[in-house]
């Protein structure tokens, strides 16, 4: 199965008053054609300066140090700004966390869908048909109605669902998904997740999907890619990972899902300590300050230990952990 998008060791530093940040380093994942990947961390462990790097919209004090990020073979890490503007959209697609703050909010929605396919030689009524038709396949009642309305007249939800439709329109090879459903109700929540299964079914598109909701990157997602503190690490199918987790983190991170409370308790789990100081990190293992598995050998850094059918961890103890 071949890779439509994959990050090759890829470093990200940003310029600050305190030093360089290395917000992430030496990452590397691969989201196969076709396939749902997902990226679970919690916050502050790179997934939105990845997300950054990958539509290189990075900030004017970051920069790309080392690595490459491949799209269908083609190295976007120095590409042209013309060449990423062919590229967005119609190859690489994004649906952010917030549509409220997405979405223009001085655009109509259709005036917006309408932009999204100014490469096409086509008419405006054309336009205005393909962006109902992709409305109404996301779920949106009376969808010609809705091309004129603004963002602020829509539920929660339904932006959710036009923000969707904008990024499928276009049926990109790659559609990433930063955090979707975060700000919806339980049964929201339900449907983007079914929305988003059947339009990558039709569309035939990969999707890389970033959250921190355990539950909904094991409902939705083929495999998973754990970080913690700008490094994967750990990887694999979904069952295998949240199942038999090699990685002392992964292991608490899954502790710590609420889903898996069996009563009522006054506080809710949690990893002790906090992530490192990432100007300065700490050699050897990222996470040994607060691993109850850290021993003298994991000052150096750890390896990669090949586990089965695609799994992997960065840990000196994973066999041991995953027993």
């Amino acid at each position: 199965m071949t890779d439509t998008l994959s990050v090759e060791r890829l470093s990200v530093h940003y310029d600050t008053r305190e030093g360089v940040l290395r917000a992430l380093r030496e990452v590397s994942l691969a989201v196969p054609a076709g396939q749902i990947v997902g990226v679970v961390g919690e916050s502050g462990c790179g997934k939105s300066t990845l997300i950054n790097a990958l539509l290189q919209l990075l900030p004017e004090n970051a920069r790309i140090a080392d690595g490459a990020i491949r799209l269908n073979g083609e190295d976007l890490v120095g590409a042209s700004s013309r060449r990423l503007r062919d590229l967005r959209g119609r190859e690489i697609s994004v649906v952010f966390q917030d549509p409220m703050t997405s979405l223009n909010p001085v655009l109509s929605i259709g005036r917006q869908m309408r932009d999204i396919q100014y490469r096409d030689p086509v008419s405006r009524a054309e336009k205005n048909r393909r962006s109902a038709a992709m409305l109404a396949r996301v779920g949106i009642p009376d969808p010609v109605a809705k091309l004129d309305v603004y963002a602020h007249e829509l539920s929660g939800g339904m932006r959710q669902r036009v923000a969707i439709a904008m990024a499928a329109l276009m049926k990109p090879k790659v559609l990433i998904a930063d955090e979707p459903t975060t700000a919806l109700d339980a049964t929201l929540e339900v449907q983007i997740i079914e929305l988003l299964q059947d339009l990558q079914r039709e569309i035939g598109c990969s999707i890389l999907f970033i959250s921190h909701h355990l539950g909904v990157i094991a409902e939705l997602c083929h495999r998973v890619v754990v970080m913690y503190a700008g490094e994967a690490v750990e990887e694999g199918p979904v069952e295998e990972v949240f199942l038999r987790p090699a990685h002392p983190y992964t292991a608490r991170l899954i502790e710590c899902d609420p889903g898996r409370l069996k009563q009522k308790v006054a506080q809710l789990p949690s990893i002790a300590g906090s992530l490192p100081d990432l100007t300065n990190p700490p050699t050897g293992c990222i996470f040994r300050a607060r691993c109850d598995h850290a021993t003298a050998a994991c000052a150096q850094k750890p390896p990669r230990v090949e586990l089965d059918n695609g799994h992997w961890a960065a840990c000196h103890h994973a066999r041991e952990v995953q027993i």
